[in-house]
Formats: C-alpha cells, structure tokens, sequence
C-alpha cells in the first residue's frame, strides 16, 4: 500500500518533489491569508458584544488552530522517524518545531492583544492560555535537543520521544474551556453542529485558517530542503546543485 511512498525516502527525490510543491503551498498561502485577512479586517460585520476589536480572531484563531496542528505533524514525523527509522522524518520534525514555535508564540501575543480589552487584563492562568503557554514550550525543549546534541541522531532520538509525549498536550489545549472553568470564550468553529458565527465573519475565518496551515507547509518545505542539503553536502548530486547555482 505504500510501496509508492517508498522512493521519497531518498533525500534527492524529496528535495526534487519539495521544491515542486514549494511554488503551490506559497502561492496558494499568500493568496487565502490576503483575501481571509482583508474580508476579516475590512468587509466582516462588527460584533455586536466587542466592536471591532473582536477582529483580531482573524489571526489568533488560525494561528492558535495550526500551532496544535503543527505540533501534531511534528509529532507524527518524530514518531515515524523512531520507529521506521526514516531519516527524512526526523529532519522534518525538526524543520516544523521553530515553525510551529514561532505561530504559538504570536496565538499567545495575539490572545493577550485581544484579552485586554475583553479581560481588563494581558495575562490569567487560565486553563487555555496556560496549556498554549506548555505548547510552546514544548517546541522549545524539542529545538533545544535537536541542537543539544552534536550526534545528530541521538538528537533526533531524545527529541522525538519529547514530541512525542507532549501529544498529551493537544487534547488539553482543545478541550479545556469544556473541562475547566475558564473566561476563554468556547470554540465558534462546530464541525457536527452549526457554528455559533455568522457566515459574513465565519467565512474569511476559515479561509484564514487555511492559509496559515499552507503558509506553515510552505516554510517547512524551505526548511526542510535545506535541512537535506545541510546533511548531504558531501553527496554527487547537491555537489552539482552547488556547481550549477555557480554558473547562474
């Protein structure tokens, strides 16, 4: 059933293919995070409860969706990298983890922006806040053990059962304003019931949270196509990429 996979374990087919999907994920993100954030910013109605500082969701929202949806991609390649011991997986867990650090941190700054009018206040260890807080560190513990260890495998190794691990953190994040009681407002976004926004703010919303999911695939792929240079730089063929970037 994979068998068709099995190619792309070779570091020279996957930098081929990743700098192919590389121009869509771009595009695609710069075109959706430019129409989801002027609909969101410009064209969506003012909430009737916070004026229009509520339009901050337009990038809190996506940004605190995908840092758990970053997170769980790490995951999964650190998990496939120590059980298959699939190398090109573990250079891609560790091409996600600043990545993913970087948009918990602005889910963070962007969640405290918009709590301070809402909350009289910048910062409450509230449940969620507090769990999107443990998030980031996560990312950090991870960057810090990939860097910690000059073998690059047991590096790999000690970060990706901390990625791993940490997966307990996601439900956590999700679902604590149901479990806790919490000031943060619950999920607007329902898949198996009506979502509780209007389709005029709903929509941009959604578009939004797309494209910061291909924007967070799209800087992977450049991270993570230098990720495979940086650790076959003796190999034939990034000797001839190198050789051919000369000549140009």
């Amino acid at each position: 059933m994979w068998k068709w996979l099995h190619p792309y374990a070779d570091p020279e087919r996957a930098y081929k293919l990743s700098g192919t999907l590389f121009p869509w994920f771009a595009i695609l993100a710069c075109l959706f995070i430019t129409v989801g954030t002027v609909w969101g910013l410009l064209f969506a109605p003012t909430d009737y409860q916070q004026g229009d500082s509520y339009r901050i969701i337009f990038i809190h929202v996506p940004a605190a969706s995908m840092s758990m949806a970053a997170y769980m991609g790490m995951a999964t390649a650190a998990f496939i990298g120590l059980v298959w011991q699939v190398k090109l997986a573990d250079w891609a867990a560790a091409s996600i983890a600043p990545i993913g650090a970087v948009i918990t941190f602005i889910a963070l700054f962007t969640g405290a922006t918009w709590g301070k009018p809402m909350w009289g206040t910048w910062w409450v260890w509230d449940a969620r806040l507090t769990s999107e807080l443990v998030l980031l560190f996560l990312y950090l513990g991870v960057i810090s053990l990939y860097a910690s260890f000059e073998d690059k495998v047991l590096a790999a190794r000690a970060a990706g059962i901390l990625a791993i691990v940490g997966v307990i953190n996601i439900p956590i994040i999700k679902y604590s304003v149901e479990w806790w009681s919490s000031l943060h407002q619950p999920s607007t976004i329902r898949i198996t019931e009506k979502s509780t926004m209007s389709s005029e703010m709903l929509y941009p919303l959604l578009i939004n949270i797309l494209g910061f999911g291909l924007m967070i695939g799209a800087i992977t792929i450049v991270r993570f196509r230098a990720e495979i240079l940086a650790r076959n730089g003796m190999r034939p063929w990034v000797r001839e990429l190198a050789k051919a970037e000369e000549v140009k």
